[in-house]
């Protein structure tokens, strides 16, 4: 069934998973990808002819028209039937979730100059909120993350908790001790507001007209969550990777408002060489003709961009793990041992990557991916705070630190850097190497070292 279908179904019982009802209001515009004139008419014209149309090339003689619907598999051979999208929508079953409109009527003001009419916030809990609110814990989410830290996978959420040996009751972040709070960001696909959500304006799925936002933007949204639960300061703020960017923004933003900070796997700045990386995976996700634009969710199952979002996370996944950890796991074994010279015949690792690509199209949105990956790439924390000691100088929290031995994409240097500079402005910081094969995943992964860089912090 299209989204489209699905989501009418959707609305009619949206009020009964505590989804408020739409708000109009005044949208800020801005798209994802930069377009000359022509093209920008070339698009508008492709939305007004019948059916969805792509220019094609073919042996250098010019265009040829053709539907996207006619263009061959990838010869990866992706499973038939793929979700167009692998966001949750109104009327999927609610799960664990809780759902907020921050937005009270107001436009959210974006910082790179967009707005959105309305904010909703998706947020999962665990443990018990005390009578003061001091014993409230917030962790964020990586790139592909959502609000499910802790639990079983069911027909509401695809994948079980990510950090589930880490939070719990007895756990190093013990739910029987502390309230729990991870939020799905604000551009995410798992309930809170982004690309595949409905534009309150217009009645549509937001698609290519969702505007550019910021890691800032995300910890603003959740700034109205807390506020929401009645909490006016975090025991702690904890997070890897993206969630890392998070925590490190919560600190200089809400300085007043965090006790104590732990991010890990994370850097103050995107480095060039994170940036290229990312790079290469939104044009991964633009080359699939299926993603048109980012206006693909009236497609029909099978027909969306499952092979740009599966491509973009095999290259992601190369650069989460370790050389050691596929040579140990992997080394030169092929799938099928009688076939090995034809192009697309496979070697394990090449069937591994297609797994965890195909994996991703099932619980995730492909243009989540482009707004949440460029996200990571504008995150910087002395921008406008005339220099990163300046910035770094706004952080208060008590803060520990932790890298991955083996992680290239998120090396220790860059956790050192945030000891340095803390330590340098006068705060406190402690660093910790987790001596993991696994590369910067290990953040997931390795769960003794991670959980006792946590309960370390808690108790400070």
């Amino acid at each position: 069934m299209p989204l489209t279908e699905r989501l009418g179904c959707g609305l009619a019982i949206a009020k009964q998973q505590s989804v408020e009802e739409p708000k109009s209001g005044f949208l800020g515009l801005i798209s994802m990808v930069s377009f000359s004139t022509g093209d920008r008419m070339a698009l508008v014209r492709r939305t007004k002819s019948k059916g969805l149309r792509l220019d094609i090339i073919e042996g250098g003689q010019g265009s040829q028209e053709a539907a996207i619907s006619d263009i061959p598999a990838h010869p990866r051979n992706y499973a038939l039937g793929l979700p167009v999208s692998g966001a949750w929508f109104p009327g999927d079953p609610v799960g664990h979730r809780h759902f907020v409109t921050i937005t009270d009527g107001h436009p959210f003001a974006l910082e790179p100059g967009g707005s959105l009419s309305e904010v909703v916030q998706a947020y999962e809990s665990w443990g018990k909120l005390n009578a003061d609110a001091s014993n409230a814990v917030l962790i964020c989410h990586a790139l592909t993350g959502d609000s499910h830290v802790v639990g079983d996978s069911n027909s509401a959420h695809p994948t079980k908790g990510w950090w589930d040996e880490v939070v719990g009751p007895g756990m190093a972040v013990d739910t029987n001790e502390f309230f729990v709070v991870c939020i799905n960001v604000l551009g995410g696909c798992q309930g809170s507001t982004g690309p595949s959500s409905i534009d309150p304006s217009g009645g549509r799925f937001y698609g290519s007209s969702f505007p550019e936002i910021s890691i800032r933007d995300i910890v603003r949204a959740q700034a109205k969550v807390a506020d929401h639960l009645g909490i006016d300061r975090w025991h702690a703020v904890l997070g890897g990777s993206m969630g890392g960017m998070q925590v490190l923004e919560w600190a200089a933003m809400f300085p007043e408002r965090v006790q104590r900070i732990a991010p890990v796997a994370t850097a103050l700045t995107a480095s060039a060489q994170q940036i290229a990386w990312s790079a290469v995976g939104r044009s991964v996700v633009a080359l699939d003709p299926r993603w048109r634009g980012g206006d693909y969710y009236d497609a029909e199952p099978g027909d969306g961009p499952h092979a740009g979002l599966a491509i973009a996370r095999s290259i992601a996944q190369i650069h989460y793990r370790s050389d050691g950890s596929f040579q140990d796991r992997f080394g030169r074994s092929l799938v099928d041992n009688e076939s090995l010279f034809g192009i697309w015949d496979r070697y394990q690792v090449e069937s591994y990557l297609d797994y965890h690509g195909e994996k991703l199209v099932r619980r995730f949105d492909a243009n989540s991916y482009v707004v949440l990956n460029r996200a990571m790439d504008t995150h910087d924390l002395a921008r406008g705070r005339t220099s990163m000691e300046e910035a770094v100088k706004r952080i208060t929290a008590a803060a520990s630190t932790a890298s991955i031995s083996t992680d290239s994409l998120y090396p220790t240097d860059q956790q050192l850097e945030i000891q340095r500079l803390i330590t340098k402005s006068g705060g406190v910081c402690t660093h910790v190497e987790i001596d993991d094969p696994n590369g910067h995943d290990g953040f997931l992964l390795a769960s003794e070292g991670m959980g006792g860089v946590f309960r370390s912090l808690l108790v400070s």
